[in-house]
């Protein structure tokens, strides 16, 4: 069985948090998602990132609170 769909899909404004790898993102309707992986060198890299000299010191966080009423 096919289904031809035909639509109108007007966005005003759009915000996405996040998006991954495996993430899919989908406005109207598709009869079936194909899986597709893709990796590029856009900034032409040649060898590994260098590993971080040591681990950053974070001071600890205290908010002060009111008292109780």
């Amino acid at each position: 069985m096919k289904f031809y769909i035909n639509q109108t899909i007007v966005i005003h404004t759009i915000r996405i948090a996040g998006i991954s790898n495996s993430s899919v993102f989908q406005i109207g309707s598709s009869g079936q998602i194909q899986p597709l992986s893709n990796l590029y060198n856009s900034g032409g890299f040649t060898e590994p990132a260098p590993l971080p000299a040591e681990e950053p010191v974070v001071p600890p966080v205290s908010v002060p609170l009111r008292p109780p009423t």
